[in-house]
């Protein structure tokens, strides 16, 4: 239907756009029926989201006709991007920005340089960057699901804590059922993926590559690949970001400081 009204693809794409905006938009205010407001974040988040994204196309438009080192630069500014939007779901952690920062750039920048390295994804403008940016977008998701599942489990385990650390253990020790389970919990969505690769989903990249040519079978080697590739940097973020942050929620002289 929108096909027939739109005959431009930009135009198109802006039609089909507001459609879905619209609907995440009545979702917003059928939440707010049950007193759950999220509208006006919903907004901006839609906003934002385009704004950013098409802003990012006419910056690959002009990459591709640039030097292929310019995609390092894209992605270091992605990892930035996502330390801070991470961190801004854990401002009760101390330095969460640093501690995002340094998970997501070592969990996912290893895992790209050396997939990179290999050949795994190819290092032309088209390939690294999409393929780079999913990586990181993922390890954000699981580095700002540690830290605030880490932070629940210290407030709500307060008492254990102080308790331990009161009889001897060391700050490392009393913590290690919170970043346990902070670590499992993180883990979840990017396990869920691997789980149901190819039962319960088809990805959009595994689509695009048969739309545009490439064999099926390779299609979905590739797509594999790619969530593999997502599940290890993922893990490596939630490693990493739960052995910086319990070093933070301590004082010098070893005192719970998280939740004071």
């Amino acid at each position: 239907m929108l096909k027939h009204l739109f005959h431009s693809e930009l135009a198109f794409g802006f039609a089909q756009a507001a459609v879905t905006a619209i609907l995440a938009l009545v979702v917003g205010l059928a939440a707010r029926q049950r007193d759950i407001h999220v509208e006006w974040e919903t907004v901006i988040a839609l906003v934002r989201g385009l704004a950013q994204i098409v802003g990012v196309g006419f910056l690959l438009v002009l990459m591709l006709k640039g030097p292929q080192w310019t995609s390092a630069l894209l992605l270091a500014a992605m990892v930035i991007a996502a330390g801070a939007t991470s961190a801004r779901r854990t401002k009760k952690i101390p330095g969460a920005f640093a501690v995002s920062f340094w998970s997501i750039l070592l969990g996912s920048g290893s895992v790209i340089a050396v997939m990179t390295w290999a050949g795994v994804i190819d290092g032309a403008i088209t390939s690294i960057v999409p393929v780079g940016s999913m990586v990181i977008a993922n390890a954000m998701n699981t580095n700002a699901l540690a830290l605030e599942r880490f932070r629940a489990e210290i407030e709500s385990h307060v008492g254990e804590i102080e308790s331990a650390l009161a009889l001897g253990a060391t700050p490392e020790v009393s913590v290690s059922p919170a970043v346990k389970q902070s670590f499992s919990a993180s883990l979840i969505p990017a396990l869920n993926n691997l789980r149901s690769l190819g039962l319960v989903w088809i990805p959009g990249l595994m689509a695009g590559m048969v739309l545009s040519g490439s064999s099926p079978l390779y299609a979905a080697i590739y797509q594999f690949v790619v969530i593999a590739m997502i599940f290890a940097s993922s893990g490596l973020t939630s490693l990493i970001s739960t052995s910086l942050i319990r070093g933070r929620i301590f004082s010098p002289a070893e005192q719970l400081v998280l939740v004071r």
